[in-house]
């Protein structure tokens, strides 16, 4: 059972970095603009987070094994269309609809392996364990499309989901028994569509200001529309009678000061692999096998981290390590904003790489524990797809908005010394953003789970 769920997380994580070292590849083949290119990462992001409450909810009501089959064959489908794209609309339509198959199969993940695992060091172990196989899927994701992207083309990073998605579908067909909270609950579809909506409005707005500045209407238009399709979301929620994110979950401190801490986390961290990949290629260099092999040590000190963290939780408490980890990945964006056009491997990418990735790796698992742990077994769902709803959203909206602090110093320039300030200003932003989080974590969390 939770091995079927930690198949099915390392699928949805890869799919959020697989694609980095393709782009351009996809670039050349399918003519994508700049934006363009930006937009077949947050297709998936926006669309993983935006129905990601609805799909920990359609696990608690419906059934979790139900939901994992139902999101994985979705997610596999959408897969094998993108990977026979010939538009580039056609490739950014296709990683949408895989967001949403991943959003309904990423919470059924975490709420089989909390409902098959009793709460206490068991089940910490067990989070831990799924944190590292999701990290491990990030970190997969470059060396994998840089195999695949050199060896054969850069469908297969999309293709090779199929025969993999199949295989984990009969797998857990056969191996998952099914559970349920809620019985009887209807989904609130119409707040799903306005979060989804609104996230989407708020980025496409932020890609916007690349070419337009922040004070033109194609600009202001879908930010300030964003913002009250949002608001608007917030109030709908306030008076449903069954909401798609009750909005008293936030009264509980742990739920909502993890979840904070996990979104400004997620603006630095998945920006991270879409810089470092672009840096590789674009001023080094780097073919995309090399690009995913320079990263390989990053990709497995996120896994270490992840691991070490279930460890190192009992002696210095969640809140303490959650904000060390956050400390030594900030030092990482710092270090990494350091890079020049000429840098060599060991400076420019490998040390602040794993600082970056194993800071990160031990600040996951212990706000991810914080916030399951002080749910109601009802909401166990909900809460699961409210942790990766918040660190994908802060994701998506992260990196359109480093893309722009980037693109704000590069000023239209495409040369190596000209990409490398624009990258080395985001990697700066980046650390500050961190540093933020890490003040968030220490006026908010609770010091102990008394304090939840």
């Amino acid at each position: 059972m939770i091995l079927a769920a930690c198949a099915g997380q390392f699928l949805v994580v890869l799919d959020v970095s697989v694609v980095n070292v393709a782009l351009p590849s996809m670039r050349a083949d399918l003519g994508l603009s700049a934006p363009g290119l930006q937009w077949v990462l947050n297709a998936y992001a926006i669309a993983f987070a935006g129905f990601m409450l609805l799909g920990g909810r359609a696990a608690d009501l419906f059934g979790r094994k139900r939901t994992f089959l139902a999101g994985l064959a979705v997610f596999t489908l959408a897969s094998a269309a993108g990977g026979f794209a010939q538009e580039g609309w056609q490739l950014i339509a296709a990683r949408a609809v895989q967001g949403l198959g991943a959003a309904v199969l990423a919470p059924a993940t975490l709420t089989i392996l909390t409902s098959a695992v009793p709460a206490g060091a068991a089940r910490t172990r067990a989070i831990g364990t799924w944190s590292a196989v999701g990290a491990g899927g990030g970190a997969a994701g470059g060396l994998v499309g840089g195999l695949l992207t050199d060896l054969l083309s850069w469908r297969w990073v999309l293709l090779i989901n199929v025969p993999v998605g199949v295989l984990v579908l009969a797998g857990a067909a056969f191996w998952l028994t099914e559970s349920r909270d809620a019985a009887g609950r209807r989904l609130d579809l119409p707040g799903a569509m306005l979060v989804t909506t609104g996230l989407a409005a708020v980025a496409y707005g932020i890609v916007q200001t690349e070419e337009r500045g922040w004070g033109q209407v194609p600009t202001l238009l879908p930010l300030l529309g964003g913002v009250l399709l949002l608001g608007v979301f917030v109030v709908v929620e306030a008076r449903a009678r069954e909401p798609l994110m009750p909005l008293g979950l936030f009264r509980i401190r742990a739920v909502s000061a993890a979840n904070a801490a996990l979104f400004v986390c997620g603006t630095a961290s998945f920006s991270m692999w879409f810089f470092m990949t672009v840096y590789a290629q674009n001023v080094l260099g780097y073919t995309p096998l090399e690009a995913g092999l320079a990263l390989v040590p990053s990709s497995l000190s996120v896994v270490l981290g992840s691991k070490l963290a279930p460890r190192l939780m009992p002696r210095t408490g969640a809140r303490a390590l959650a904000v060390t980890g956050t400390l030594v990945a900030a030092a990482g964006f710092g270090w990494q904003s350091t890079m020049t056009a000429d840098g060599t491997f060991l400076s420019v990418i490998l040390g602040p790489g794993i600082l970056m990735m194993a800071g990160l790796g031990l600040a996951t698992t212990p706000l991810a524990a914080l916030a399951t742990g002080s749910a109601a077994p009802g909401d166990a769902g909900l809460v699961s797809g409210l942790v990766n709803t918040s660190r994908t959203m802060g994701g998506a909206l992260g990196l359109s908005v480093l893309s722009t602090v980037a693109a704000s110093r590069t000023a239209g320039g495409t040369g190596p010394q000209a990409l490398t300030e624009g990258y080395a200003l985001a990697f700066r932003t980046g650390c500050g953003v961190l540093l933020g989080a890490v003040v968030l974590m220490v006026l908010w969390l609770p010091r102990a789970s008394s304090d939840a």
